[in-house]
């Protein structure tokens, strides 16, 4: 199934919310233009993996390459509500101890009034 995004903020904080599989070609190019645009606006995004079903390596890079983006620009990219498959990819290449992964939306939204505060 091919990438399709959907866009939404939340107390300030703009979702991306990813459904299908995230690939290496024009689905991470979406992914990576959408959230670029998006740091130009906010900088605090959440990548809601929820109904993200696959991530080959062109996705992992392109997530990676957000995170760095957004780090570079002041802002922040987190992931919530990881299916099983992605956190455990996530965990066998070593960048769940990169990302700020939380459960659910509603904690990863919190997260960014926390983070504001410390």
């Amino acid at each position: 199934m091919q990438l399709k995004l959907s866009v939404r903020v939340v107390d300030g904080v703009s979702i991306v919310d990813c459904r299908g599989r995230l690939l290496f070609g024009d689905e991470s190019g979406v992914l990576r233009d959408t959230v670029k645009n998006l740091l130009a606006e906010s900088k605090s995004i959440i990548i809601n993996l929820a109904d993200t079903t696959y991530i080959d390596s062109g996705g992992l890079g392109t997530l990676v390459g957000l995170y760095t983006s957004a780090q570079n620009q002041g802002g922040m990219v987190k992931l919530s509500n990881l299916q099983q498959r992605v956190t455990d990819l996530l965990q066998v290449t070593k960048l769940l101890t990169v990302f700020d992964v939380y459960d659910t939306e509603e904690q990863a939204v919190k997260s960014f009034s926390k983070s504001a505060v410390a």
